[in-house]
């Protein structure tokens, strides 16, 4: 069925629901930092690949929810000063660079697994689940912290959260593959289970690169008219 945006050109969102926008995705970025970091230091001491690719891939999406962030700043301080903004516009272009991101950092992900297959790894399990459900905790708690009932209609705000759902989908699959690879023994599966959790964001990403794109078309062609 066919879904009409009012993501016009003059539309301004209100500076209370902006501000509002801006500090959930402060508190997202700050929390998914201090992950990330855990993520990345313990991947690197338990040898897990799963948790290695889960926390870079979480680096990339700090920086997408600090773009995020920062055009909300952006189109508040220019409200602030009076001056017109195409908040849509702005925010449309924001969330393509984010899903830009997402989808390469899932090709570098699935090129990474790949290179792993053939090695035979061996990971200290327990470390890497205790760490892997601490990311998938947060992960969860991120994405309800960024949860808004309009975010349909915020390419911006649907960005970032559709990077926390990522998250959320890549620490539940690391934990899954480093728990099965605990009882199994089979240090392959974490690499298999990155991939196929890197294929799912790729459809994601494509997605709302698709959208966004239409919305700035959409946009220039109110403004000529």
């Amino acid at each position: 069925m066919g879904h009409s945006h009012h993501n016009h050109g003059d539309h301004k969102y209100g500076n209370h629901q902006l501000d509002l926008k801006k500090r959930k995705t402060a508190w997202v970025l700050l929390i998914s930092l201090a992950t990330m970091l855990l993520e990345i230091s313990f991947g690197y001491i338990t040898n897990s690949v799963a948790l290695l690719s889960d926390g870079w891939h979480m680096a990339s999406h700090v920086v997408a929810i600090g773009a995020s962030w920062l055009a909300y700043r952006y189109v508040l301080r220019k409200q602030g000063e009076g001056k017109s903004v195409d908040t849509a516009k702005a925010l449309s272009a924001v969330g393509l660079l984010n899903a830009s991101a997402l989808a390469i950092i899932a090709v570098s992900v699935i090129y990474e697994c790949i290179m792993r297959f053939s090695e035979v790894v061996d990971i200290q399990y327990k470390e890497a689940i205790w760490v892997s459900l601490i990311g998938l905790i947060v992960n969860l708690a991120s994405a309800k912290i960024l949860h808004h009932d309009d975010e349909h209609s915020d390419d911006n705000l649907r960005a970032a959260y559709l990077h926390v759902l990522a998250d959320v989908l890549t620490s539940a699959l690391a934990l899954v593959a480093l728990v099965v690879g605990y009882f199994s023994n089979i240090s392959n599966i974490d690499t298999a289970v990155g991939i196929f959790g890197s294929l799912v964001i790729l459809n994601w990403s494509r997605k709302i690169i698709t959208r966004s794109i239409k919305e700035i078309r959409n946009e220039k062609r109110n403004k000529r008219e």
